[in-house]
């Protein structure tokens, strides 16, 4: 019964049917979005997902079977424990008037395709990867949104009360202009001051004063270090983590099928090789070395102290 499942947990096919079936899963969650359907159609739409439940659950099953007489073995692996999570959510004890949990839960399972996709678990993995480094861009970012937020509550306060008349504001109005959404309204209102643009006669508008160098420069300065500079740096960061996660899944993949018995890529097998052959020569001068130093102390005469201990022929 373990080989068996055993090998149907292994089996290519067996993979390519469950990917299938979180596919139909998750058109059944968006097909529940059309009231008509629902309507119309609820008992199969329930019915098959009942079905794609109980398939979920006979593949955790498969999987914890093959593991033997040790199932526990089964969430040693990060992805498995996701997976019986998002399908253990499906049985939670929650009434009707938490409808919409459940509706959510079973919207999880579309997820299960990163499990199933290799290049996407790729991907998920150079992201967590570049998790720590991205902190670290994140906090500069965040200093950047800090510095000039002071300074825009200070230089552009009472001329646009809207966007920086508070520090939280300040960082709100900078967070637009970083994803570059309409950042040119915000300098212009600085450059010719609130009462001869973007407010329209807006009360708020008290004491408009224009800054035509200090407005431009604030915001040109603004956007090329946080969109040009900063933010490629997350790029550069989840690059360098994509060529990690990359390496490491081909290094993986290269060790199952080395114990499967399947033939080794090229670049690797030369590289192995080469290792064998410099062990081998390094194990043979490790054992002429230890033969040279036998042979060395065999023919060294006896020290002075040996020879004065040693017992002489008349005793």
């Amino acid at each position: 019964m373990v080989e068996i499942c055993r090998n149907i947990a292994s089996s290519q096919r067996f993979q390519n049917f469950i990917t299938w079936i979180i596919v139909l899963a998750g058109v059944l969650v968006g097909m529940e979005t059309y009231p008509y359907l629902v309507k119309n159609h609820g008992d199969v739409l329930h019915g098959l997902d009942k079905i794609v439940l109980g398939i979920f659950v006979v593949e955790i099953a498969i999987k914890m079977i093959a593991e033997g007489k040790k199932p526990w073995r089964f969430f040693k692996d990060s992805w498995n424990i996701f997976d019986f999570v998002i399908v253990a959510a499906a049985f939670l004890p929650v009434g009707s008037q938490y409808v919409t949990v459940l509706r959510l839960a079973r919207l999880l399972r579309v997820l299960r395709l990163v499990r199933a996709l290799p290049r996407l678990q790729v991907l998920v993995s150079a992201l967590l990867k570049s998790i720590p480094s991205m902190g670290y861009v994140s906090l500069l970012l965040f200093l950047l949104f800090y510095v000039y937020g002071v300074a825009g509550v200070f230089m552009f306060g009472q001329n646009d009360p809207i966007h920086f008349s508070s520090l939280q504001l300040a960082m709100v109005s900078l967070f637009r202009a970083v994803t570059l959404e309409d950042w040119t309204d915000l300098m212009y209102i600085q450059m010719y001051g609130c009462g001869n643009y973007g407010y329209d006669g807006n009360p708020l508008c008290t004491a408009s004063h224009a800054y035509p160098v200090a407005g431009a420069l604030f915001f040109i300065s603004f956007v090329l270090l946080g969109t040009m500079i900063i933010l490629n740096l997350f790029i550069g960061v989840i690059m360098n983590g994509m060529a990690e996660a990359q390496k490491e899944s081909d290094q993986y993949a290269e060790a199952q099928r080395y114990l499967s018995g399947e033939p080794l890529d090229s670049e690797l097998h030369d590289e192995l090789e080469g290792l064998e052959k410099q062990m081998a020569e390094l194990q043979t001068t490790i054992a002429r070395l230890g033969r040279r130093a036998r042979a060395e102390r065999s023919l060294r005469p006896p020290s002075p102290q040996i020879a004065a201990a040693a017992p002489s022929p008349a005793e």
